[in-house]
């Protein structure tokens, strides 16, 4: 008697690739940004810190201290734009970290785990499109300012270079928020850790008053800082139009920040899913 022998059929699972390649990387954070933006698009909630505050912020603060400062409201607004911009953009990335966190709680991220996918594309995804966020944000800051009397010497060119900044800054420091997102384990947790980084970072920098004006001890903070670094070379480009040597190093220290936290961000995001 004969017996028949009978392969075993593998589960569909086993055929799939185990590493993705840097094209299809590419593609599928681009997917994950499509489905970002679309959220955004139901949600348009989403969308109240990047619209409502930067005209509240903008009149509040230029009414508050362009007296104190400048001795009228004008003479501070080209002080004053350039350090709103980082503030707000800063606080849009808080809401990068705070989404992220609530996503995975509701254990959206749990079906990326059998599929075939970077695991760096869930979390760029999102931050891709969070970069429209950051240019509605810089654009309507300045477009206050313009309103209130502030002219800047940098034209269009100068203000198209700071809004480029501007929305790189967001995206860069929006892996700091992330990796908090990660590691917090709840959404307020997140909201509170971002905000005791956010806080000292924009206030205790050139943002909002001249470093000169400082005490000395805080002025070596302000001068280390590098959000005074990103201030000091959007002000360069909007205000003269000009490239200085400020928006080499904000760009190098951002890059420094992407190198440090987008790989802490993954291996945390890889042991949270």
């Amino acid at each position: 008697m004969s017996t028949m022998t009978r392969t075993p059929e593998l589960h569909p699972a086993a055929n799939l690739p185990t590493r993705v390649s840097l094209a299809d990387t590419l593609s599928q954070t681009m997917t994950m940004a499509w489905r970002a933006m679309l959220k955004m698009r139901r949600n348009f909630e989403q969308f109240f810190d990047v619209t409502l505050q930067p005209l509240l912020f903008t009149a509040m603060f230029a009414v508050i201290f362009g007296g104190a400062v400048s001795g009228d409201v004008s003479s501070y607004l080209p002080i004053l734009i350039p350090g709103l911009i980082a503030q707000t953009v800063m606080t849009a990335c808080v809401a990068t970290g705070v989404q992220l966190r609530e996503d995975m709680d509701k254990g959206v991220f749990d079906r990326f785990r059998v599929l075939p996918i970077s695991r760096i594309a869930p979390l760029a995804g999102p931050m891709v499109a969070d970069t429209l966020r950051y240019a509605i944000a810089a654009t309507l800051t300045f477009a206050t300012g313009i309103a209130m009397g502030y002219r800047p010497g940098g034209g269009v060119v100068g203000l198209t270079g700071a809004i480029v900044l501007a929305v790189f800054t967001g995206w860069s420091l929006a892996w700091v928020f992330t990796w908090f997102g990660t590691v917090g384990k709840s959404a307020q947790i997140v909201q509170g850790y971002s905000l005791m980084v956010m806080f000292p970072l924009t206030f205790l920098s050139n943002a909002f008053v001249p470093a000169s004006t400082l005490p000395d001890w805080l002025q070596t903070f302000v001068k280390l800082n590098p959000v005074s670094h990103v201030v000091s070379a959007v002000r360069s480009l909007a205000n003269e139009g000009t490239i200085t040597a400020e928006v080499g190093w904000s760009v190098l220290a951002l890059a420094i920040v992407v190198a440090i936290f987008a790989p802490l961000s993954v291996r945390s995001f890889k042991r949270k899913i």
